[in-house]
């Protein structure tokens, strides 16, 4: 019978053996994931210190510049045109356990392998339905000091078009306190999946916005794409298909030629489960280049090695801890589009 050390030992080096935390789908609640399976990759995100995140954004310009003829004095303008935005830390955290005994009871380094290997897996889908729940919502209020600062937060809707996309629910200001004319995002809405309805205010609302699609077809699914992503729920996805379908007359003999492959001048259209309830079937262009999250310094899915549990000595609990943000530089890159009431 193996001692309480070479348990421990062995749980250790059996972790090891499993690799880095990876996201294996089973016994899952939504068909798939794009935060953790995405968004939230070590490639794509940004880390950071200090008691939070803080970010300096330049909001206007001095108007230095002026027509002068010859021999004119200079005139000097040094305008205040820095603003900053400050965005807390928010803490989320897994976890799993086992009794020795149980260990013991799997005898064999293959069945402890597999029984840790559920457990963890267990911890993980846990963590990752979570995370994909904080990103597609936003806290209702000022107060909430544990929800991370989710899309709803950042890009706000609004009926008027236009750059009107401004403060949540009922917040007293603009995400990270900054209230500014220039600091918010593109809003609309739309009444029917047409060419003359709905992709029309798309195409408004990516010029307006600024987007600027540096990929070919091939290039995004190869991963440069990611900058530029449009979200929707299933209905409105189906919808868009449909219309894409019936304007191309080249279909050949595939029976749902758009699936998985619908985009919007060369941008993915991407399915969201956790959108499908949502009532307005908003539509997010999201540009991932002044939109991510944000991690503090070595605290990024970080495992602890296995510990006692209290009041319960045969049992050993191993914690995945994360602590971070969701934040946006530049509002007016993002938009989203609702369906009319």
């Amino acid at each position: 019978m193996l001692t309480d050390q070479e348990l421990k030992d062995l749980t250790i080096g059996t972790l090891k053996h499993l690799g880095k935390l990876k996201f294996n789908q089973i016994a899952q609640n939504l068909v798939r994931y794009e935060v953790m399976g995405r968004i939230m990759r070590r490639d794509k995100v940004q880390f950071d210190s200090g008691t939070g995140i803080q970010r300096t954004l330049m909001v206007d310009h001095s108007n230095a510049a002026r027509n002068v003829g010859l021999y004119q004095k200079d005139a000097i303008n040094v305008g205040d045109v820095l603003e900053t935005i400050e965005i807390p830390w928010r803490h989320t955290t897994t976890n799993y356990a086992f009794d020795r005994r149980e260990l013991s009871m799997n005898g064999g380094e293959s069945k402890i392998v597999d029984l840790l290997k559920v457990r963890r897996v267990d911890g993980m889908l846990s963590l990752t339905e979570l995370m994909e729940s904080n990103f597609w919502s936003a806290p209702q209020n000022e107060t909430d000091k544990t929800t991370p600062w989710g899309v709803p937060l950042w890009v706000v809707p609004n009926i008027t078009e236009g750059f009107n996309g401004d403060k949540f629910g009922t917040w007293a200001s603009g995400p990270g306190g900054l209230t500014h004319a220039k600091f918010k995002n593109w809003t609309g809405q739309y009444i029917a999946i047409t060419k003359d309805d709905l992709i029309r205010g798309m195409r408004r609302a990516h010029r307006q916005t600024g987007f600027e699609s540096p990929i070919n077809i091939p290039d995004y699914r190869s991963g440069r794409g990611d900058q530029f992503r449009i979200y929707m729920n299933e209905r409105t996805l189906e919808s868009m298909e449909n219309l894409g379908e019936s304007q191309n007359e080249n279909l050949g003999r595939d029976l749902a030629p758009m699936d998985g492959t619908i985009t919007f001048r060369r941008n993915p259209i991407i399915w969201v489960p956790f959108l499908d309830d949502v009532l307005t079937d908003p539509i997010y262009m999201l540009n991932f280049a002044y939109f991510h999250p944000v991690f503090l310094k070595g605290e990024y899915l970080r495992e602890t090695d296995p510990k006692e549990a209290p009041e319960q000595h045969t049992v050993s609990v191993i914690h995945i801890d994360l602590t971070w943000n969701v934040i946006c530089t530049d509002r007016r890159r993002q938009c989203v589009l609702q369906k009319a009431a």
